[in-house]
């Protein structure tokens, strides 16, 4: 292989226009800039077209940000590598302070030359579509919380008070609809108030019912269907763990995907002292969140319901026996480190982390999409 038989292309992709550097192979190869080009089709081609070269291997690399993987299905399109790099990996020098598009794309050819750059799992459009989906529906979540935060601080300093248990049931409702208040314009706040809550918890229910639908021909809905054999994982749980996963055998292990969603133990070491402290917390959030609150119903002693019966008995036995199996084992470690003194919340995160490796077995069991 001669020495030129690969280029590096570092792309610091913005809006409007992206900053091109270029990195010639080899340790001691130069490492220039190669100025801006518009962030259109038509200017990435061009840019493509007077990069080719008969015999060369172009490599092409770009931050993942709010642009998305248009870019990547591009270039690879025009039958070239791009890879999309995890931007909290980058490594970065200590006092390094000056930043603009052209040091960064120097800096990324720079880098991905000599394979210090991790690249991040993307998706294909019709999963990217799924997923979109999934976090509009979140997105709806936490307008409907925020919503229902404000209604709660605005009854508490006007001195109303629910006097039932559960809030934001029928009764509530309810409540909340026959409440009578001394002022016009305190009528009209609640008014608006709930309002905006009932559009927010109507909007829920519309995306829940389009993620059912989106379902129902998706590559992974096997998948999310067997993953709600596990307790504490109901549809929207499986179906954002798929949709920001995507495809769990292209990690070897469960340790793999423990770690890359941040729930293994971080850990310094000196010489022969080593402390592992709190989780890493690198990777999704969005999943380690769902796992959390999965996580929750293994505080209870292992049983299976009457419905979970009902919902689960269709499911494969080996599905069946790994749901029962985890059911055992989690509650059986929530309890164990809890009488060991260990705060509840640590405990959760632990029944977590577990809980991500029998979710992993459980997806595998489902044949390979196509």
């Amino acid at each position: 292989m001669v020495e030129d038989s690969e280029l590096f292309i570092g792309l610091d992709v913005s809006k409007d226009s992206h900053a091109v550097a270029v990195a010639e192979n080899g340790r001691g190869g130069e490492v220039r800039s190669h100025g801006e080009i518009g962030s259109d089709a038509a200017s990435v081609r061009r840019l493509v077209r007077k990069l080719e070269r008969p015999g060369l291997r172009l490599r092409f690399c770009y931050e993942a940000g709010p642009t998305g993987y248009g870019l990547k299905r591009l270039i690879e399109g025009l039958g070239h590598e791009c890879a999309v790099i995890a931007p909290s990996l980058i490594p970065r020098r200590p006092g390094e302070r000056v930043k603009t598009n052209r040091r960064d794309a120097v800096k990324l050819a720079r880098l991905y030359r000599a394979g210090e750059l991790t690249e991040i799992w993307t998706p294909d459009e019709s999963h990217e579509a799924m997923r979109d989906l999934v976090r509009a529906r979140e997105a709806a979540v936490k307008d409907r919380t925020r919503k229902r935060q404000e209604i709660r601080s605005f009854l508490l300093r006007i001195g109303k008070i629910y006097p039932g248990k559960k809030a934001w049931g029928t009764k509530y409702f309810k409540w909340l609809h026959d409440l009578s208040l001394a002022w016009p314009a305190h009528i009209a706040v609640l008014h608006e108030m709930i309002l905006a809550e009932t559009q927010c918890r109507e909007r829920v229910a519309r995306l829940d019912q389009a993620i059912k639908d989106a379902l129902l021909d998706w590559h992974l809905a096997s998948e999310v269907e067997l993953l709600q054999a596990l307790r504490g994982v109901g549809l929207i749980a499986a179906v954002t763990f798929m949709v920001e996963v995507g495809d769990v055998r292209r990690f070897e292990t469960p340790r793999q995907l423990m770690a890359y969603l941040g729930l293994v133990p971080s850990e310094r070491s000196t010489g022969d002292t080593v402390r592992r402290g709190g989780i890493t917390k690198t990777g999704n959030a969005r999943v380690r969140r769902v796992l959390t609150e999965s996580a929750w119903t293994y505080r209870y002693p292992a049983r299976v319901g009457k419905k979970a019966y009902f919902a689960t008995r269709h499911m494969p036995e080996a599905v069946r026996d790994t749901a029962w199996k985890a059911q055992a084992r989690l509650t059986k470690r929530y309890r164990a480190l809890v009488a060991r003194g260990k705060r509840s919340t640590v405990a959760i995160t632990a029944v977590a982390r577990e809980l991500v490796g029998f979710m992993w077995a459980i997806a595998r069991m489902q044949p390979a999409s196509t």
